[in-house]
This record gives structure tokens, C-alpha cells and sequence, in this order.
């Protein structure tokens, strides 16, 4: 062979060798690296979404709170796929039975996580009765802006159609959004995303029972959350409310109104030591001629009066139909009684002094 030739296919063989070498890097190079997946805890509580009927007919006969985490989880086996999930059994109760002790348990567990390096998000499940209010007490003393995300069902698991699972599965992928950091306490039902504030349980059975007068923040699609707008109102790590700094809550009722009403169950309120009373007034929080004068007299004795409405939404104009002013009253801007009696009860904390209470009203 001529030795220009022989120098040549040498060459070439080099050549090639180092292209051969070149390429594999090349390409994981330009191979994007896989992100990795967020850590979600889940925090059990009970409820419908671990509650169990006779038979898959049964859709709104069953018993509630008798399912346990793992099993919750095992019913969902592809969360493993978009995040590293691990559950912790908290409570087991329908949330009808929450009270003040249960959601400090429930809060200051749920703070510590949030404290913790290795939680990026976590996830409630709970009974949906009280739902609204457990959404609204986290999203104002919580201080984090890691993603709470509180789901539950309408259905218990074993029903045809449970609504549990996939309820589960989107509130885990909202709680690993980096676009949930800093919303506050959410709401992920029925693929929609609501906020902790203005979320409401508006109907007994149905699946897609709760509701914002606003509209959700966003929705779950294919896998994928996607917000169209962000909550206004101050929470979590700009609220003036620390549930670290929490120990106990001063007494708040709620008096509802209907026609013929009589006094009994606002004095009653007060016998048992009510520091505040939230009036679940007509309309706009109107006050019949005849309850006029045992409202005025509550207030004589020191407790302190919230004007709302009975109504599932309605703002509460000061000064309507009642004169505020004069009878040292507080209106509840858009709250509904449950939500106001919770307000209530952490403004009373921070002060006695109306004017600064309607401050907070309007504030949160």
C-alpha cells in the first residue's frame, strides 16, 4: 500500500475514535437532568375520605374515620411517581368533631414538618364538615410558606365513583408546585384549587360542594396545577397571628337567626362565659326590632358583637340597617358565622378594642 494512504486510513481511524469518544458526552450533556421529586408528607385526620360503606352502592350511608393512612395511600400507588410521599396517622374523627384542642394538635404538628428541611409540602386529609374552618385557622396562624394542601371526599373509598383517590393524587402534585409557595393554606378538591379563605362546603352531597363567590385560584389538569390568580389578603407569614404563639382561644359563639327567634340562646352564650358573639344576622346581618334591645344588652356586659349574615355569602356593610357606631358593634366584611366566630376569637388575643377589631375584620 502507498504510504500517503496508509497515513490517510490511519488518520482516519483516529478521527473516527475521537468522535466516537465526543459524542457520548455531547449527549449527556444536552440530556436535561430529572428533577428531583418534592417530599409530601400527609397528615391523616379522618373523615369521609377514610370512611367505609356496606357495599360500593353505598354513597352517603357509610361510617367515616376507619380507614388509616397506609391504606389511603396504597389506593393511589401512582403518587410515588411525582413525589416522595410518606403518611402519618394524626387523628381519626369525623371532622364534625374537631374542636379547639384537636386543630392545636393538628396545627402545631403540621408546623412542625413545615420546619423541617426534608418536608417541601404536606397534605391533610379531612373530614369535609369543618374543612372551611380548619383551612382558614391554618392559613392565618401558620408561618411558612411551604404549600398546605387540605383535600378530602364526599365519598368514602369503597363507594362507586369515590372522589377520594384523585382528590388525594392533585393535592399531593399542588403541595410539590413551586407555583403553591407562598398562596397560604389551599383547598384542592374536585381538580380545583381554592384558598383556605374564601373556600365553602356549599352543598351536603355533591362532589363538587365546595366553593368560592370569587372562583378557584386554579385547577389541576392532566397532572399538572394551574393558577390563574393569587389570594390579596395577608396570611400565613404576613399575618399577625402565630399558632406557636397560641395556647388557648377565648370563648366564641355563633347566634343564628329565623323568624319568631327569641333571646334564649344568646343569654345562654353568655351564662356559659362567651367573650364574643358572632350574629348570623337576616340579609346583610340585619337585627329584628325585637332582638334589638338583648343585643345592645350583651354588649353592656362586655361581650363583643359580629355582624354577618346567615346567608352562604354576603358582605356586611357597617352602618346599614344598623347603627355600628352607636351600639359599639363589629361587621364581619365578607365572612361567613363560622369563619367570623374563628376571626373573632384570635382577634381577641391581640385586643379589646373595637376599632382595632374592625381593623382585623377588613384586614383578613
Amino acid at each position: 500500500m502507498h504510504i500517503p494512504n496508509v497515513l490517510n486510513l490511519f488518520r482516519g481511524t483516529l478521527l473516527a475514535s475521537a468522535l466516537v469518544a465526543i459524542v457520548p458526552v455531547v449527549q449527556a450533556q444536552s440530556e436535561p437532568a430529572t428533577p428531583a421529586k418534592p417530599n409530601i408528607v400527609i397528615v391523616a385526620t379522618g373523615g369521609t375520605i377514610a370512611g367505609a360503606g356496606a357495599s360500593s352502592a353505598n354513597v352517603n350511608a357509610y361510617q367515616s374515620a376507619v380507614v388509616g393512612v397506609d391504606k389511603l395511600l396504597a389506593a393511589v400507588p401512582e403518587l410515588q411517581k411525582v413525589a416522595n410521599v410518606r403518611g402519618e396517622q394524626l387523628l381519626q374523627i369525623g371532622s364534625e368533631s374537631f374542636n379547639n384542642e384537636r386543630w392545636y394538635t393538628l396545627a402545631h404538628r403540621v408546623t412542625e414538618l413545615l420546619n423541617s428541611k426534608d418536608v417541601d409540602g404536606v397534605v391533610i386529609t379531612h373530614g369535609t364538615d369543618t374543612l372551611e374552618e380548619t383551612a382558614y385557622l391554618l392559613n392565618l396562624t401558620l408561618k411558612s410558606k411551604k404549600p398546605v394542601v387540605i383535600t378530602g371526599s364526599m365519598r368514602p373509598g369503597t363507594a362507586l365513583s369515590a372522589d377520594g383517590p384523585l382528590n388525594v393524587y392533585d393535592a399531593v402534585l399542588v403541595a410539590g408546585s413551586k407555583e403553591a409557595i407562598g398562596l397560604g393554606t389551599l383547598v384542592v378538591m374536585n381538580d380545583e384549587i381554592y384558598s383556605g379563605r374564601d373556600v365553602v362546603k356549599t352543598e351536603s352531597l355533591k362532589v363538587e360542594t365546595f366553593k368560592s363567590f370569587y372562583g378557584p385560584l386554579g385547577m389541576v389538569v392532566e397532572g399538572q396545577p394551574h393558577f390563574f390568580r393569587t389570594p390579596s389578603r395577608p396570611h400565613t407569614v404576613n399575618s399577625e397571628f402565630d399558632i406557636e404563639q397560641i395556647k388557648s382561644l377565648p370563648q366564641t359563639d355563633v347566634v343564628y337567626t329565623y323568624g319568631n327567634m327569641n333571646p334564649v340562646a344568646l343569654n345562654a352564650f353568655i351564662s356559659a362565659g362567651a367573650k364574643g358573639l358572632v350574629w348570623a344576622g337576616f340579609g346583610a346581618g340585619s337585627v329584628p326590632d325585637y332582638m334589638d334591645k338583648p343585643l345592645k344588652d350583651a354588649r353592656a356586659k362586655g361581650v363583643f358583637i359580629v355582624r354577618t349574615t346567615r346567608l352562604a355569602y354576603g358582605y356586611t356593610v357597617r352602618n346599614g340597617e344598623t347603627n355600628d357606631d352607636k351600639n359599639d358593634y363589629i361587621v364581619a366584611d365578607d365572612q361567613n358565622p363560622a369563619k367570623s366566630r374563628l376571626l373573632l376569637a384570635l382577634a381577641l388575643m391581640k385586643t379589646h378594642d373595637t376599632k382595632e377589631l374592625q381593623r382585623i375584620f377588613w384586614k383578613y
